[in-house]
């Protein structure tokens, strides 16, 4: 079981903590840490999105941001942000690689697999360079079923219009833009 701390409105430890299944069952309020991996391809800027595994409770089948992921309790949003880019890449990177491009609130309510699913989250968002192949990834396959390098002007385009399966922000993906420079 995943044990998350519940949080205040400034992302501050509450000292409670709730299971993960319970914390999007009723909606309460959590935290997550969100990793954009991106490459420059001539002139151009990249952005690596991993497609969610079938098996996921929420957005299965969906493109993703690079990693992602609840912070557990008692740990902050660096820490867990280089956990999550091992345990779902097999990517080491250390907090200096990490840039913070803001802080995002997100609050919604779905229904998957006919059960209420509310996201109540505050989530950290970063970017970090790295050039990687897919290839030489090591996807964990119950969270990740594949990743692919897009170009980040395409991937705003398809986000917005819809035209590509994902659960991505445009919000978060223009917060992004503008911490990693990127023109599109």
């Amino acid at each position: 079981m995943e044990l998350l701390d519940i949080v205040d409105r400034y992302a501050q430890p509450t000292g409670l903590t709730v299971d993960r299944e319970t914390a999007h069952a009723e909606g309460i309020r959590h935290r997550t840490s969100h990793v954009w991996i991106l490459r420059r391809q001539g002139d151009r800027v990249q952005v690596l999105l991993q497609k969610r595994s079938q098996q996921k409770d929420s957005f299965p089948g969906c493109y993703d941001i690079s990693s992602a992921g609840h912070i557990p309790a008692g740990v902050d949003f660096l820490p867990s942000a280089l956990r999550e880019l091992k345990e779902e890449l097999g990517i080491e990177a250390h907090m200096d690689e990490l840039h913070y491009c803001g802080r995002r609130r997100i609050l919604n309510r779905r229904i998957f697999n006919d059960r209420p699913f509310w996201d109540n989250q505050i989530s950290n968002v970063y970017f970090m360079w790295r050039d990687v192949e897919p290839e030489e990834l090591k996807l964990q396959s119950d969270e990740v079923e594949s990743v692919v390098w897009m170009d980040f002007a395409a991937c705003m385009r398809r986000v917005l219009d819809r035209s590509l399966p994902t659960c991505i922000s445009p919000q978060e993906l223009k917060l992004v833009a503008a911490g990693a420079g990127v023109t599109m």
